[in-house]
């Protein structure tokens, strides 16, 4: 990208039935415009990484946080950060893991395939920002 400015879009998620899954098409069409666009290359891994996390992070919002949610997509520095922000101050917190508990597991999951991971509060209600690699490097000093 040009000077490596960052390529962002902010999506508002009201929490009506079906927004979940907008969410993560319109992730996917934003990382598709990166590709077209900036002639970025993106991976399917890529692409499935980040609409999962887009997926557990937007439902956790909606879950949890009165009002509505904003999901924020960026391109930077050859990373994509996942941005959702919440009306709920309380930040999340991994539980311990246990193969007996159904459900909860979505921050566990997140933080697994994430290579930056924060949680911060705003003035009002808090952000969750993921990071993920656009594209898979190949491994250094390895001969094939």
């Amino acid at each position: 990208m040009p000077d490596d400015a960052p390529a962002e879009v902010t999506v508002a998620l009201d929490g009506a039935v079906g927004c979940i899954a907008d969410a993560r098409t319109r992730a996917s069409e934003f990382l598709a415009r990166i590709q077209s666009e900036h002639g970025l290359p993106v991976t399917a891994r890529t692409m499935d990484l980040t609409q999962l996390v887009v997926s557990e992070l937007v439902t956790n919002a909606l879950k949890y946080a009165p009002g509505p949610v904003l999901l924020q997509l960026r391109v930077t520095g050859g990373s994509v950060e996942i941005s959702v922000w919440d009306s709920d101050p309380t930040l999340p917190m991994a539980r311990a893991a246990d193969a007996g508990r159904v459900g909860q597991h979505g921050l566990e999951i997140v933080m697994a395939v994430v290579q930056g991971f924060e949680a911060r509060r705003e003035p009002v209600g808090k952000r969750i920002t993921a990071r993920l690699a656009l594209f898979d490097h190949p491994l250094l000093g390895l001969d094939g």
